[in-house]
């Protein structure tokens, strides 16, 4: 078991590059198999859901590079063969692979996703739009096997901006017959890099980026280059660090529109901010004021950073109510916090309520999933004494060099492999 041990308290000062978007990364890379060409892509975070998608890559038959943090991707010669289940449970994202596979090959059978344990997150969605584009689905316990005949474009109409079924409609339209419109999607930037990409690969698609987008199916795609834009999640985890312990701490390589309402959250507590055109800068400041937050789809605050800015609503004075509405289970780290001295009352299975300030102390906890683990990260960066959090390859999943880019700035940080 991988474990992250933190001798908290320690001032953070100096500068964070942020690395590309691993929810991005995590499309972009199943959907580079669609094109019958070589297809680069550029700043990819090296994390272990990324090296899990590239052993899939390799298992369907593509030829597969890494150099530096540019990945290399030959699709020319895949076969479509059943991903094995202990490759497609390792991540959520397993399921781009699904749409891609369908997309090219008309047909496919898969295992259901894993990842996080953060709720029932249903692919109903996704199989609606397989249907409606004229596939048939067969669901047998955990795997899913859907064929067509040929896939022809229609109107969709999704029933919640779902990020990941706006994905993988889109995904598969890209060589379906005709016109697709698909109707309330989300609109979080990585939905408009992941169109750039398909675009450049020579798919037709209008409208990323606003609540109806529209593609024109084409015969096929081929090589092109992408890069993946800068992780709006990591750059907030961080900023939430400098403004725990940081003393004119630098966050760098960010795209700052992309995180305005969490932002902005921040400037209402009253942390000390800078924002540049790709950085901000941020201390940690005194007498913070508790806020309410509520999570929402882009451009609302972030469910990603729900449980990392818990710690800092800890420091606040007052009562924070915090709301989760994207996800039914996403509370898990809140008796954590409390074995550190956190003082949360739950309210509902999606509402807390934290009473502040107060000072954290290290312990031994654990991280329940990515967003989670990232929140004992946090809390431990800004507590008395040592702390010792378990099942850190929930962190790894998201956080490239995280060790690395915390103990450049000042953190006594060190990850130990049991």
């Amino acid at each position: 078991m991988k474990q992250i041990v933190i001798d908290g308290g320690k001032t953070l000062k100096g500068t964070i590059k942020v690395s590309g978007a691993k929810n991005s990364a995590v499309a972009l890379i199943p959907a580079a198999i669609l094109s019958k060409g070589v297809v680069k892509i550029d700043n990819v975070p090296d994390i272990s859901d990324v090296r899990a998608l590239e052993e899939i890559l390799i298992f369907l038959g593509a030829k597969v590079k890494r150099d530096g943090s540019m990945m290399i991707i030959d699709s020319s010669k895949i076969s479509n063969k059943e991903i094995p289940r202990e490759i497609s449970d390792k991540l959520r994202a397993s399921y781009y692979f699904m749409s891609a596979l369908l997309g090219r090959f008309n047909k496919v059978t898969m295992h259901f996703p894993g990842g996080c344990s953060i709720g029932a997150r249903p692919i109903d969605q996704t199989l609606k739009g397989y249907k409606a584009l004229g596939a048939t689905v067969k669901e047998d316990g955990d795997k899913v096997s859907i064929k067509a005949s040929k896939l022809v474009g229609k109107e969709i109409y999704l029933d919640m901006a779902s990020v990941g079924a706006t994905v993988n409609i889109m995904i598969t339209a890209c060589l379906a017959k005709g016109t697709t419109i698909i109707h309330n999607v989300a609109k979080e930037p990585e939905i408009v890099n992941i169109a750039t990409f398909l675009n450049n690969m020579g798919a037709k698609i209008k409208g990323a980026g606003t609540s109806t987008i529209s593609i024109e199916g084409v015969k096929e795609l081929g090589g092109c280059y992408t890069e993946v834009i800068p992780d709006r999640i990591e750059a907030g985890t961080y900023i939430i660090a400098g403004a725990l312990m940081g003393d004119k701490l630098k966050i760098d390589n960010l795209i700052p529109k992309h995180i305005d309402s969490f932002l902005s959250k921040l400037e209402e507590m009253g942390v000390k901010l800078e924002v540049g055109t790709d950085y901000v800068i941020v201390s940690k400041s005194k007498n913070l004021k508790s806020v309410n937050i509520k999570t929402l789809g882009y451009p609302g605050f972030a469910t990603d950073l729900q449980q990392p800015i818990t710690p800092l609503l800890c420091t606040c004075k007052g009562v924070s109510k915090l709301e989760e509405t994207i996800y039914e289970n996403r509370f898990k780290h809140v008796p954590y916090l409390g074995d550190m001295g956190a003082k949360i009352e739950t309210a509902t299975n999606r509402i807390i309520k934290i009473h502040g300030p107060i000072k954290f102390k290290g312990s031994h906890v654990s991280a329940t999933d990515l967003r989670a683990g990232a929140c004992m990260v946090l809390a431990a960066l800004a507590a008395d004494g040592k702390t010792t959090i378990d099942n850190a390859h929930y962190i790894l999943r998201g956080y490239e060099n995280i060790i690395e880019k915390l103990r450049n700035v000042g953190a006594s940080i060190d990850l130990i492999d049991n």
